[in-house]
């Protein structure tokens, strides 16, 4: 495990890596407003272990990369998504897997359409391409959000108890929660963060339109994984992007919410294994 700050295209971007650097690499893309170790440690060394370089980064406006005024990022989608192959640059790889969560997701729908040549394959986690008609959020998670802008982020007990109180609201009912485990997390988050006030940018992004309305033309060999009970990006989204994109592949994980749950790494890391396996 090695972790590095790397410069792309003026900005500062924080990675860390695992494994060979001679195997195939495996890019970990995180959702919005938080950083990259909720790729906790113990799975990236799992999909390392089976025999790929994984490679897990801090968006821009979390952990130790670049931030913004609060409110006011300076940067769009495309820009996130050119990151990425700024971090691949930083490395030293021509082609990788990418794997994106929830806005991770978003980013890798743009990156197999934008940088189609640098795209081993794709797994979109608990994401969507927010296609008309497909059902929304919940209403506990936008009442949950709601409360965001209450949040005093310079307290960093607060912002860690925020953090906390997110997963609790995005875990799937057939999920047991790791309470500790996850305070630890929400308050190394803090700890990492370079600005904690700064992670709530995301939300304030724009672009990708253009990309995610051409999914149906993503040419990657494509893995989606879904949980049936996701409160944040419904079921049904990972449905329709299995069945929009050509010939992709759909894991279910029944019961789970819009996590990386322990109960489901051995389904997801063989299903990943074997899907950039080619």
């Amino acid at each position: 495990m090695t972790e590095r700050l790397i410069q792309t295209r003026g900005v500062d971007i924080c990675t860390e890596s695992f494994g060979n650097p001679k195997d195939p690499a495996v890019l970990l893309i995180m959702g919005a407003t938080v950083s990259m170790i909720w790729w906790e440690d113990a799975f990236c060394r799992n999909i390392a272990d089976q025999g790929r370089f994984v490679i897990r980064y801090d968006n821009r406006d979390t952990g130790r990369s670049v931030t913004y005024e609060p409110g006011n990022p300076g940067y769009t989608f495309e820009d996130l998504a050119d990151d990425a192959m700024g971090v691949l640059d930083a490395y030293g790889i021509e082609k990788a897997h990418i794997v994106g969560m929830s806005m991770g997701g978003l980013l890798t729908q743009i990156i197999a359409l934008r940088h189609r040549e640098r795209v081993l394959s794709v797994t979109l986690l608990a994401t969507s391409n927010f296609a008309p008609g497909l059902p929304p959020m919940e209403e506990k998670v936008e009442r949950f959000f709601a409360e965001q802008g209450n949040v005093d982020w310079s307290d960093a007990q607060a912002a860690a108890a925020f953090s906390l109180a997110r997963w609790r609201v995005l875990s799937g009912p057939g999920r047991v929660l790791d309470e500790q485990k996850i305070a630890f997390l929400s308050e190394l988050e803090v700890k990492r963060a370079v600005n904690p006030a700064s992670m709530s940018n995301h939300a304030f992004v724009t672009g990708g339109e253009t990309y995610l309305q051409r999914t149906q033309e993503i040419d990657a060999p494509a893995l989606v994984i879904h949980g049936t009970e996701d409160p944040i990006i419904p079921y049904a989204h990972g449905v329709h992007l299995s069945e929009t994109i050509p010939n992709a592949k759909l894991l279910t994980l029944t019961g789970a919410g819009h996590e990386l749950h322990p109960d489901d790494w051995d389904a997801m890391i063989q299903a990943i294994a074997h899907h950039t396996s080619g």
